[in-house]
C-alpha cells in the first residue's frame, strides 16, 4: 500500500475527524485532526482479506477454538520482541483502557493509591478515578531535553498506600523507549514499595532506529507482581476492534485475574479475534517495517520543522508516531499558544495537561497521517508563529 493516500475519515463516525469541530473547535471542512492516537492509514491487506473473508462467509456467531489467535500472538511476540509467550497466560479484553479497568478491580481495592509516572497516557487517571482509586502523580524530570526518572523523589513521596504502578512502555506522550537499566530501576522501585506493575506496551513496535524496545517481562524476579498488556491496534490501526491482551506469567496472579474477568461475564469480539491473527504474521511484519520506515519520515519533517520555529522544541522521539512540543520558549500563556495552533493553524491537539503533571505548557501532535497532510500541518504553524522569527 502507499502510506502517501489520502483517505477521506470525514463523516464516517471517526472521532479524530467528526468530533474535532466540537471539541476544539477547529473546523472540519479544513481543519487538520492531530489528535487521537489512531492513524489515517488502513491496515495491511492481511488484515483486510481477513474481515473480508467473514464478510463473504456471512454468518457472525460466537467465536471458538481460539488456539491459532493464541499461536499468532506468541510467535509475534517471540519475532519481534524476543519474548517467550505461553499461550495459556493470554487473556483478551475489549482493548488496554478496559484491561486496566479489569486489573484494578482484580488486584486493588477502592481507596487505593496508584501511581503513574507523568505526564502520561491521559486514560490511566481517567480510569483510576472513575474505579474510585485515588492518582499518585510521580513526575519525571526532563534532563537533555527527554524525560528520566527520580527514584530517590519518588521514594520519599511514597506513604505505604500505594499498591499499583501503571507503567506506559514505550512511554506516551514523550516518544521514550526505557532502558534496560531504567526498567531494572522501575522493577526495584516496584519491590521496594511492594507494588503491582501494569505495564502497557502497546507502542512496542513503533520504535525507530537506535532505539530497542525490552519488554518488561524479560526482567528476571518480577513475575509474581507483573501484568504485561499488549494490542495491534497502534501498531496495525485497527483501534476500533478493541481487541487487547493481557498477558500474566504468574500462575497466582492469572487465577485472580481469571476470576474477576469470569464475574464481568467478558468476551471477546470475533472480528477483533480474526484481525489480531492476520496482523500477526509475517506479511502484517513486512508491512509494520514498511510503516515504521515511513513514520521515521515523518518524525523527522516534525522534529525539523517544529524546532526551527523560535520558543518550539519537539522532545526526541524514540518511540510513537505522537510529538510532544514544548511551547515554553514562547513566553505565552498556554491560552494564547493553543489558541493560535486551534484557531490560526487549524490543528486539532491534545492538550498536554490532560497528562498530568509536567504537561502545562506542552500539545501533543499525531502524525500518523499522510506525509503531504504533515507538512501542511507544519506550514500553517509555522505561519501562525511567524512573529517569532
Amino acid at each position: 500500500m502507499s502510506f502517501d493516500e489520502i483517505i477521506d475519515r470525514r463523516g464516517t463516525h471517526c472521532v479524530k475527524w467528526d468530533m474535532m469541530e466540537e471539541r476544539y473547535g477547529v473546523p472540519a471542512d479544513d481543519g487538520i485532526a492531530m489528535w487521537v492516537a489512531d492513524m489515517d492509514f488502513r491496515p495491511p491487506r492481511c488484515v483486510l482479506d481477513a474481515v473480508q473473508g467473514m464478510v463473504d462467509h456471512g454468518v457472525f456467531g460466537y467465536h471458538g477454538d481460539d488456539r491459532s489467535y493464541r499461536e499468532a500472538i506468541c510467535w509475534w511476540m517471540k519475532e519481534r520482541h524476543g519474548w517467550q509467550v505461553d499461550p495459556s497466560w493470554i487473556f483478551t479484553t475489549a482493548g488496554l483502557v478496559n484491561a486496566v479497568a479489569i486489573n484494578l478491580e482484580a488486584f486493588t481495592a477502592p481507596g487505593d493509591d496508584i501511581v503513574l509516572f507523568t505526564p502520561v497516557y491521559h486514560a490511566f487517571a481517567r480510569v483510576i478515578r472513575a474505579a474510585g482509586r485515588n492518582v499518585v502523580e510521580c513526575e519525571m524530570p526532563v534532563q537533555d531535553g527527554i524525560y528520566r526518572m527520580d527514584f530517590d523523589a519518588w521514594d520519599a513521596q511514597m506513604t505505604g498506600s500505594e499498591k499499583m504502578l501503571i507503567l506506559c512502555s514505550p512511554h506516551n506522550p514523550g516518544g521514550r523507549v526505557w532502558t534496560r537499566a531504567e526498567l531494572e530501576g522501575i522493577a526495584d522501585f516496584a519491590r521496594r514499595h511492594d507494588l503491582m506493575i501494569v505495564s502497557d506496551e502497546i507502542h512496542h513496535d513503533i520504535v525507530y532506529p537506535g532505539a530497542h524496545h525490552i519488554p518488561m517481562s524479560t526482567l528476571p524476579g518480577i513475575a509474581d507482581r507483573l501484568i504485561m498488556l499488549t494490542a495491534p491496534s497502534k501498531t496495525f490501526n485497527i483501534a476500533g476492534a478493541h481487541t487487547g491482551q493481557v498477558i500474566i506469567e504468574d500462575p497466582n496472579l492469572r487465577d485472580r485475574f481469571a476470576r474477576r474477568m469470569a464475574g464481568l461475564g467478558k468476551s471477546p469480539n470475533s472480528f477483533g479475534l480474526f484481525m489480531t491473527e492476520a496482523a500477526y504474521s509475517p506479511e502484517g511484519a513486512a508491512w509494520v517495517d514498511d510503516l515504521v520506515a515511513y513514520l521515521d519520515g515523518n518524525r523527522q519533517l516534525v522534529d525539523s520543522s517544529i524546532n526551527a520555529i523560535p520558543g518550539l522544541r519537539s522532545m526526541p522521539m524514540q518511540s510513537t508516531y505522537l510529538a510532544w512540543v514544548d511551547f515554553s520558549g514562547t513566553g505565552m500563556a498556554r491560552e494564547e499558544f493553543t489558541a493560535r495552533v486551534e484557531k490560526g493553524a487549524r490543528i486539532a491537539t491534545n492538550h498536554g495537561p490532560t497528562f498530568g503533571k509536567g504537561g502545562d505548557s506542552v500539545l501533543r501532535f499525531n502524525f500518523g497521517t499522510p506525509r503531504s497532510r504533515v507538512a501542511e500541518a507544519m506550514e500553517r504553524l509555522a505561519s501562525a508563529f511567524s512573529d517569532l522569527q
